[in-house]
């Protein structure tokens, strides 16, 4: 990519990355009669994690780019990442959903936050696997117009977007498989147990618009959001962040 100010560049990157992690308990053991150390214990946990992140910088018109993003990642093993659904990176005061079910039979070892989903909580959606679009409209406004150097970064940096991201998380094969948690609850009273289905679309998606700015030589990120989820409109919901990731 090539920039042409601050959080404007065009071009193309992406990465694709894997991880491994195995799990290596330590325990206390005695050796030669009387010496006790800390000495490793091999077991069956593991988890492996896979993914990519493709992102497109388009210019429209001298420095107003047309930025979209792709990501996906998921995990595998007897040991799995959590990813939840919802935010964006740099939240300043964020929100989680209480209300989207965690399913703690899935021998979750970590977890982190899948982003950007504006419009929603974190645990919008949740699971080990996750598949995410974001596309922005970036107009530098100052600087399109003033054609002259501009001093203050606050002027020059300053950025009105327009965006749409639509993602899901699930577990399993795919999101639509009908034993993903985020479509069932299990309510046990008493002697009864009742199994709630809910008719819900994994794929959830929002739209909005927001600003962007340096201040204190901080970037400053504002965004305010309408949630699309299972046909129903949510919102407005403003994120107020601190970062620069896409």
């Amino acid at each position: 990519t090539l920039p042409i100010t601050e959080y404007i560049s065009e071009g193309m990157k992406f990465k694709f990355f894997a991880e491994f992690h195995k799990e290596i308990p330590a325990e206390q053991d005695t050796i030669f009669g009387d010496v006790i150390l800390n000495l490793p214990q091999f077991n069956d946990a593991y988890m492996v994690v896979w993914g990519f992140d493709f992102r497109h910088y388009q210019k429209v018109h001298r420095n107003i780019i047309w930025a979209n993003r792709v990501s996906y990642s998921t995990s595998v093993g007897n040991r799995k990442l959590m990813y939840y659904l919802g935010g964006v990176d740099g939240w300043i005061g964020p929100s989680f959903d209480n209300t989207t079910p965690i399913n703690t039979d899935n021998n979750y070892a970590f977890q982190t936050i899948a982003t950007n989903m504006r419009g929603f909580k974190q645990n919008a959606r949740n699971g080990n696997s996750y598949f995410l679009i974001n596309s922005e409209l970036r107009v530098p406004i100052f600087s399109y117009f003033i054609k002259t150097p501009i001093r203050s970064d606050f002027i020059r940096n300053f950025q009105i977007v327009g965006f749409t991201d639509i993602g899901t998380a699930w577990e399993g094969a795919n999101p639509f498989d009908e034993d993903n948690p985020a479509f069932s609850e299990e309510i046990t009273q008493g002697p009864v147990t009742v199994l709630i289905k809910y008719a819900r679309n994994p794929v959830i998606a929002g739209y909005g618009t927001g600003i962007r700015t340096s201040i204190f030589g901080y970037y400053f990120r504002m965004d305010v959001a309408w949630g699309k989820d299972s046909g129903i409109s949510q919102g407005p919901m403003f994120h107020f962040s601190l970062n620069k990731d896409f």
